[in-house]
């Protein structure tokens, strides 16, 4: 007796010593065929690579990961499809639900994390509702040439994005022990919707656990290169090379005003923000404003820059390092997305942002007294 009761023990011991290191992955599969599969993805450190494969059967699957301390983000994709189910391992279990024509009604809970990632799911599901309502308003009173119905969406839909960017901010705030509000926040960084000095309050507080994780500490460097280029700074100096090979320098090309305007060929909303800066340029080039354009195209693509400086007739200051993302120049401003811009007075100091369109053209007719 006694010798069974020690290996019942031991037995349990080592159900509940399994049961402590791992969680499991419960799934229900609606529409899908048996034996499609699953593959599970890990994200760290931005790089992701496929750590299993799950396979549906009878409309159900079900797998076994280790437990997670909750600072890296997993993802479920149906094979050959590109689309990804986001979810962050923990320690709890997990239910998932998939729907086959549906990804994006597709959810997974369990845990703390994913309860923090599907509150904010759903309440950005409802404002991509909304501004799809906005859009398709807003095309129809095109077609009818309604310009009072135009303005009335657009002062709605601008509402919307404020109420949409105060979220986010909350969002991130008040919740400082989590990956997921990192991950947001570094890409309202790349997004250039919060300043230098709120995301450096929001790091401020995250807590320990999170301060350390990489993307944590890849936030700081962004944030330091935002530091660099905040308006009231001066423009960080650089020198490159023009499509002649001759090298040109940011203070050889100051005016009265200046705009350091970073684009690319390849970048079809930089093509089709050109006309603009030309006919802002055009407009007040003979009073005192300058352009220096640094484009992000490949190395392969030197001919193909140059073409479009003519095709979109841009006839001011360029150069390229040719460098693609990692050109130093758009390192140094920390310029993640294009276009971007930044307006300088005559001393070089940064007094705008990222204006285009009608709030450029705006900006610089105020500055030159029109």
């Amino acid at each position: 007796m006694r010798r069974i009761f020690a290996v019942l023990l031991t037995s349990l011991l080592i159900s509940c010593n399994s049961e402590t290191n791992t969680f499991s992955i419960d799934g229900v599969a609606e529409g899908f065929n048996d034996n499609t599969e699953l593959l599970v993805y890990r994200f760290e450190n931005s790089q992701s690579k496929v750590i299993d494969t799950i396979t549906i059967q009878g409309g159900k699957f079900a797998a076994k990961f280790p437990k997670n301390d909750g600072t890296v983000l997993h993802f479920l994709e149906i094979k050959g499809n590109n689309a990804k189910l986001p979810y962050f391992p923990e320690t709890e279990n997990l239910k998932v639900v998939l729907y086959k024509d549906s990804l994006q009604a597709s959810h997974i809970i369990g845990g703390r994390q994913n309860e923090i990632y599907n509150q904010y799911s759903q309440k950005q599901r409802r404002f991509n509702s909304t501004k799809q309502e906005h859009m398709a308003r807003y095309k129809i009173a095109q077609s009818e040439g309604n310009t009072a119905l135009i303005g009335q969406i657009q002062n709605e839909s601008k509402n919307v994005f404020d109420e949409e960017l105060k979220y986010k901010k909350e969002f991130i705030a008040s919740n400082n022990n989590a990956i997921f509000p990192l991950m947001l926040l570094s890409e309202m960084i790349m997004k250039k919707e919060i300043s230098s000095s709120e995301a450096s309050e929001i790091l401020n507080n995250l807590s320990p656990k999170y301060a350390d994780v990489q993307i944590a500490k890849d936030i700081k460097q962004s944030i330091a290169s935002m530091s660099k280029t905040d308006i009231g700074g001066m423009a960080p100096e650089f020198s490159a090379p023009t499509p002649e090979g001759n090298m040109l320098s940011l203070k050889e090309t100051l005016g009265k005003y200046t705009i350091i305007d970073f684009w690319a060929s390849w970048c079809r909303p930089c093509r089709m923000e050109n006309p603009n800066v030309v006919r802002v340029y055009e407009k007040y080039h003979d009073k005192g404003l300058n352009i220096i354009s640094v484009s992000l195209d490949k190395d392969t693509q030197k001919d193909r820059w140059i073409k479009a400086i003519s095709d979109d007739n841009m006839d001011w200051y360029h150069v390229s390092n040719l460098q693609f993302w990692q050109d130093p120049i758009a390192k140094m401003y920390g310029v993640r997305s294009i276009p971007a811009t930044f307006l300088l007075d005559e001393e070089g100091k940064i007094i705008g942002k990222n204006l285009r369109g009608a709030a450029l053209e705006s900006k610089i007719a105020s500055l030159m007294g029109q």
